[in-house]
């Protein structure tokens, strides 16, 4: 699921549920929809109720990356749970990160 929250030059996306090839795929479609439409100074992807993200993820990152910066914008990327943060570190891309969010340990 995606829920945009949009305040003219600063844009939100908060996903929810897995970040996989099909997914990707809806997420990608509204975010350049709406990065097209507003163009950002800022696109905010919160990632705090992803529980999954595989190599299609990194890829979604990195198309928006390209498309808020060709309107001269920037992008974060918060609340990213642990495993999250650690996938997106390791392709290249920790600049982006916001603090990670912490999981419970029991």
């Amino acid at each position: 699921m995606l829920k945009i929250y949009n305040d003219g030059r600063r844009i939100t996306a908060a996903l929810s549920g897995d970040i996989d090839h099909h997914t990707a795929r809806e997420f990608r479609a509204a975010l350049d929809e709406v990065i097209a439409r507003s163009r950002p100074e800022l696109l905010i992807l919160d990632l705090g109720e992803v529980g999954f993200m595989d190599s299609s993820g990194i890829g979604l990152i990195l198309g928006r990356l390209r498309a808020v910066r060709e309107v001269g914008g920037e992008i974060l990327v918060k609340n990213a749970q642990n495993e999250i943060a650690e996938v997106i570190r390791l392709s290249g891309l920790s600049t982006l990160l916001v603090e990670p969010k912490q999981t419970a340990k029991n």
